[in-house]
This record gives C-alpha cells, sequence and structure tokens, in this order.
C-alpha cells in the first residue's frame, strides 16, 4: 500500500509541475485534462500526508516505550500509542477505498429516462411519483434538472419522461437507479381494494462529451414536427420538435419541450451523443461482468432492482438485500441511505476483485 500512495504523490509532484509549464498552459485539452487529475489525486495525498503523521508518531510514542524509565511518560506515550493506532487502522480503511479504481464515467452529468411499463395508467401514474422523487433529491443535493421530452399519460404521470441532471458528477451516485422498479398499492380505480403491481423503467445514462463521441453530421438525418400533447399552443402550431437519427446504427433522439427548435436540436443531439456513448460502454461493462458479478450496477435495464409496497410502507432493493419502512420519506427524495448502501456494496466487489487480481 505503500509503495502505491508514494507512486501516487509522485505523480501528484510531476502534475503540479506540468501545470505550472507555459507549454501546458497553452494547451487547453491537456491543462484541463492534467488539472482533473491532479484534483482526483488531492483528496488521497492528503490522506497520505496524515498517514506518514501517524506512523511518524507511533515510532516515536514505541520508542520512548522501550526507552524511557519514567512511569509517567511510559503511560503517556502507552496512551497515545493506543489512539495512533485506532487512527492508523481507519486510515487504513479510507486509503482502501480511495485506491479502488473510479470509474471515469461517474464524473459526468447525467441524463435519465424513466418509461411506464406494466400496468396501464398505474404504471404511467408511478412513472410520474418517481420523477417527482428524482426531482426533490435533485433539489435536496441542489442539482438542476431540465426536461428533454415527455409524454404524459392518460389518466396522469408519464408514459416516458426524460431530463438532464446538469451537475458533474452525478452520473456516480445515480447510476445504481437503473432498472426495473415495481410498485404495490390499490390503484384510485380499484373498487374492491384489491392491490395491483406495477412497474416502470429507469435508465441513467453518462452525458457524453463531444470528445468521448465524435459523430460525423452527414450520418445523422434531422426531422422536424410539431409537439404532441401538453407543452402549449405555441408549440403545437410550429414545427419545433426535432428528431434525430444516427443512421449507422439506428439509435435515435429526440426532444420537444423547448420552445425553439434550435433548443430542441440542442437537447437532442445532446441524446443522441449519450445513446452513442452508452452502446460503446456496454462492450466494457460486459469486459467488467465477465471479471467480476456486479451485484449493483450493471446498467442491466430489464433486471428488477426495487419495490416500493404501500400497503407496508416497505421498500426493498433486491440487489442489496435492503428492506426499509419508510416509503412516504424515500419518495420526498430521501434517496440517501438507499444509494450510499449500494455505493458501499460496489466498493466491496471491487475491493474484492483487487484482492483476487493482487
Amino acid at each position: 500500500m505503500i509503495e502505491k500512495l508514494e507512486a501516487i504523490h509522485a505523480r501528484y509532484l510531476e502534475l503540479e509541475q506540468l501545470l505550472s509549464s507555459p507549454e501546458i498552459a497553452a494547451n487547453v485539452e491537456k491543462f484541463t485534462k492534467f488539472n482533473k487529475e491532479y484534483s482526483d489525486l488531492k483528496e488521497i495525498v492528503h490522506v497520505y500526508f496524515k498517514y506518514n503523521d501517524v506512523l511518524s508518531n507511533s515510532q516515536e510514542a514505541e520508542q520512548i516505550l522501550s526507552e524511557e524509565s519514567d512511569a509517567e511518560l511510559k503511560q503517556m506515550a502507552k496512551d497515545e500509542l493506543a489512539e495512533l493506532r485506532e487512527e492508523k487502522q481507519n486510515l487504513e480503511e479510507k486509503i482502501k477505498i480511495l485506491l479502488i479504481p473510479k470509474d471515469p464515467e461517474d464524473d459526468k452529468k447525467a441524463i435519465i429516462e424513466i418509461r411506464s411499463g406494466t400496468g396501464g395508467d398505474e404504471a404511467s401514474l408511478f412513472a410520474g411519483d418517481l420523477f417527482k422523487m428524482y426531482e426533490k433529491f435533485c433539489a435536496n443535493k441542489k442539482w438542476s434538472i431540465e426536461v428533454v421530452d415527455s409524454l404524459e399519460g392518460t389518466a396522469g404521470g408519464f408514459n416516458k419522461i426524460i431530463f438532464n441532471v446538469n451537475q458533474p458528477g452525478v452520473y456516480g451516485t445515480l447510476k445504481f437507479e437503473s432498472g426495473v422498479h415495481r410498485v404495490q398499492r390499490v390503484p384510485d380505480t380499484e373498487s374492491q381494494g384489491r392491490v395491483h403491481t406495477s412497474a416502470a423503467t429507469v435508465a441513467v445514462l453518462p452525458e457524453a462529451e463531444e470528445v468521448d463521441v465524435k459523430i460525423d453530421m452527414k450520418d445523422v438525418r434531422r426531422d422536424t414536427f410539431r409537439a404532441s400533447g401538453a407543452g402549449g399552443q405555441h408549440v403545437n402550431k410550429t414545427e419545433s420538435a426535432v428528431r434525430l437519427t444516427h443512421i449507422p446504427s439506428g439509435i435515435v433522439a429526440e426532444c420537444q419541450d423547448g420552445r425553439s427548435q434550435h433548443a430542441n436540436y440542442d437537447k437532442a443531439l445532446k441524446m443522441l451523443r449519450s445513446r452513442i456513448y452508452e452502446k460503446e460502454l456496454e462492450h466494457v461493462q460486459n469486459q467488467r461482468a465477465l471479471q467480476r458479478k456486479s451485484l449493483v450496477s450493471t446498467g442491466d435495464r430489464s433486471a428488477k432492482i426495487r419495490t416500493y409496497n404501500f400497503p407496508q410502507s416497505r421498500i426493498t432493493d433486491h440487489r442489496i438485500n435492503l428492506t426499509l419502512y419508510n416509503l412516504n420519506e424515500v419518495l420526498n427524495g430521501d434517496l440517501d441511505q438507499i444509494i450510499e448502501r449500494l455505493q458501499m456494496a460496489e466498493n466491496a466487489e471491487k475491493m474484492k476483485g483487487e484482492n483476487s487480481v493482487n
């Protein structure tokens, strides 16, 4: 572990030199890349310094214990050593987590698609509930969201809704939401009080930048059409909605929520780029899956990940066998406890993978 930390510290110092170089400062792409790497290493280097201090102080305390004859000084050294050993253990646990290879996608912004599944109108209403849940969660974190496309259900809620979360680093938090969400409750239309089961699918995509995906615009077909559903008369009278089709892959992205065709085009292009990027990531994720069986972030949209049971106010995340009885709080945006447990489970998986490799 010390060797890894020393190598990271050496790289940190090297990056410090590079960032102060006029040649690198003049190259925006290189400067951005190195600056990000420098920022990513800052925390672990800080912990490394603290760890070195603890090791040094421990050696001094042990030396006092072995050489000092004064009983009071020896007791003080003994007490200090006990505290230092506890701090050393805590720092080693923190270092293990910080040394886990980070997925580069985790630092990206996110695009979330919610679509109603089995269950008819009740599924659309549940999709609407999920959107409100994420909307409140993002508001609590002070993350701004922007709706890209939506289609309302006939009884309310959404048949689909797609929105951007415009904050760097949110994908690493929100990626755990990908999959099938199931709801068990008595629908308003149910006269005999029977519990029905419905579902909605959530897909979380990392927002791709131009540097991630190069699209030849000659391969993209652009169609415009009038927006459907709610959105105001201005969108229904003009062809402001935009659909982009990437001909080689057949991937389609559309946006109809903005007032202007230009704004909708920009949003649709961002979505198209991210969907192409996601498809390219599938190969990488499949390779990872061969190396370790991931329980929490496979990206498999067909996997049932969570059940929301209204009669018992129960929420169960099936990937980590977590059951909580605070359904109302979760639907009001309190997702932290679930996401933190999923992050811990993913880190534990990665640590097992690292240990098996080593």
